[in-house]
């Protein structure tokens, strides 16, 4: 397959999950199964419409590709006019994901804010899928208001299992709304993570990272055990148009997904 030359995805499925984001299930010509990693993306293009990087929101493991979209611009909008059996075009997938094999063996402690539970979900179906090859899983997810929660089915299972710790909170509440009321950065109160055995990974909005990193500080984890995802500022997926690079790195080809302590090495920190 050509880095250069998308590939033909049809859409099988969809299923609106706010009134701002899409799930799309797809099938790519010539792909039997899924072939990507946990916090890998491809590039959506639409004759047109343009290039945009979407995350992969479906583990490895799931027999459907899944896309979360959120209807932002003029490619995202017309995505979400389509309907089942029209296609599109995706190339990749791309960048460095979540690292599955340094997380196995430890406690996790993951984070998501907002639009960032889509590219997790696919590390947290992975996880549940291979539960035996992790200890214990702390789920910390923030929202602004509880209609823009995202995947609530799943949320609700969550919720009830007894192989994950999970709490949620929202910026702002509304009269029938029982949970944690405030930013994300409360949740830490509730928990007292093992900072020996604990691996951290955070995603989110930009203006969400530094105030989470200094929650985890606090609680004594390491900067060499904390990941974050910084799927922004991509636009060729293959670092040759330098959008992305911060710092002579290119966050498409060696992220998205970075480790804390190599951000600060590079100097990579105040981009957060």
């Amino acid at each position: 397959m050509s880095n250069y030359i998308p590939l033909i995805a049809t859409i099988t499925n969809i299923n609106q999950l706010t009134a701002h984001e899409k799930l799309f299930n797809i099938s790519i010509e010539g792909l039997k199964q899924p072939n990507h990693q946990p916090g890998q993306f491809y590039m959506v293009s639409i004759f047109g419409f343009g290039e945009a990087p979407i995350s992969i929101c479906s583990s490895p493991d799931d027999k459907n590709i899944q896309l979360c979209v959120r209807k932002v611009g003029s490619l995202t909008s017309k995505l979400h006019s389509m309907n089942l059996g029209d296609t599109f075009g995706v190339r990749g997938p791309y960048g460095h994901g979540f690292p599955v094999n340094d997380f196995k063996g430890k406690d996790l402690l993951l984070v998501a804010g907002g639009l960032g539970l889509a590219p997790l979900r696919s590390f947290i179906r992975y996880i549940f899928q291979h539960r035996k090859d992790f200890k214990d899983f702390t789920l910390l997810y923030g929202s602004k208001k509880p209609e823009d929660r995202l995947f609530t089915e799943e949320i609700n299972e969550w919720s009830s299992d007894k192989n994950v710790r999970f709490i949620e909170t929202v910026d702002i509440a509304e009269p029938n709304w029982n949970g944690n009321i405030g930013l994300i950065t409360m949740l830490f109160k509730f928990i007292e993570p093992d900072p020996k055995k604990t691996m951290a990974l955070i995603i989110g909005p930009p203006v969400m990272y530094r105030f989470v990193i200094r929650e985890m500080l606090k609680k004594n984890i390491s900067i060499h055990q904390i990941y974050m995802d910084l799927e922004r500022r991509m636009r060729c997926g293959l670092g040759k148009c330098g959008h992305c690079q911060l710092n002579g790195v290119y966050v498409c080809q060696q992220g998205p997904v970075f480790k804390y302590s190599d951000m600060i090495e590079w100097n990579l920190k105040e981009a957060l």
